[in-house]
């Protein structure tokens, strides 16, 4: 009786002490909550929906948000501090936010960042106290001359010194008019070219990058490692309109240096912001080259 007591006791620490199965790793989906800028787009409306949107968010899969109302300070009408804790309410994660402040023709034309610059000090400020880990432009216009391409691309590098010494990470989101040229010059490849990696990053929008006539993976084979985040995008739900190739986006992700995907729509072919949210989570959720983690 011993000897089977000794081996049953051998037997559970054998087994006690193989390693258990990982549980499946969730996948990180972010939103951008201009696709819910009906709901949420201004203070008002923010107060009002706030709640309702982001608990369905948090319902349907995504596990963060990309802010794209910033004003005096406040997101969406409500202190930073208030804003991290209404996106957290519903089990989500402030990620980002889409801000901007473009120059002058004046500030252009002199160089003279000061100002400019000290807004982006109180703005940087404001984020780093909504907890975000991103900052991105979301848009320059096209530029006339090269030379002012050049001050916007030294502006860029700047603000990017700013939010690195505040422990946050700074990009650039083209629309489709960067793939255009400025005196010979592919907007896009200068800035990617002009800008320093260790301070600006690049979130590439593969809808705007395709409708612009730009090949994503290209890209990323061209300036590896530069596109720190994406907008996985399509004109209405992802992966309705079959003109952006998600699965070969998704399968050179490595060489894009990928760490975070943004979920971003125009509108709802369904007509229901609810179902069309949830089928563009259910897309990236089922699909088998969508990683949990880049």
């Amino acid at each position: 009786m011993k000897r089977i007591l000794i081996i049953m006791a051998f037997l559970g620490s054998v087994i006690g002490c193989c390693p258990k199965a990982d549980a499946p790793v969730k996948k990180e989906i972010g939103v951008q909550l201009y696709s819910l800028r009906e709901l949420i787009g201004n203070p008002e409306k923010y107060a009002a929906n706030h709640v309702e949107v982001f608990q369905a968010l948090a319902e349907y899969g995504y596990t963060s948000v990309e802010a794209a109302n910033y004003n005096d300070g406040k997101f969406y009408g409500v202190e930073p501090e208030q804003f991290k804790a209404d996106v957290e309410a519903a089990g989500l994660k402030v990620l980002s936010s889409h801000v901007n402040r473009g120059l002058s023709a004046e500030e252009l034309a002199s160089g003279d960042l000061t100002a400019a610059l000290e807004w982006w000090k109180g703005c940087v400020a404001a984020h780093k106290a909504a907890g975000m880990e991103y900052m991105v432009v979301p848009h320059i216009g096209l530029p006339e001359k090269l030379a002012d391409l050049q001050v916007y691309c030294r502006y860029l590098n700047e603000i990017g010194r700013i939010c690195k010494d505040n422990g946050i990470k700074f990009g650039y989101h083209n629309h489709s008019h960067e793939f255009k040229k400025v005196e010979d010059n592919v907007m896009l490849d200068y800035m990617i070219e002009n800008t320093d990696p260790e301070l600006v990053f690049f979130q590439m929008d593969v809808y705007w990058a395709v409708y612009g006539h730009g090949a994503p993976v290209e890209y990323f084979k061209k300036y590896p490692g530069r596109f720190t985040m994406l907008h996985i995008k399509d004109h209405y739900e992802i992966g309705q309109s079959g003109m952006v190739g998600f699965d070969a986006i998704f399968d050179n992700a490595v060489t894009a240096g990928l760490n975070d995907f943004i979920v971003e729509i125009e509108g709802f072919s369904t007509g229901d912001w609810r179902t069309s949210m949830k089928m563009c989570a259910d897309y990236l959720l089922s699909a088998p080259f969508v990683k949990a983690a880049y």
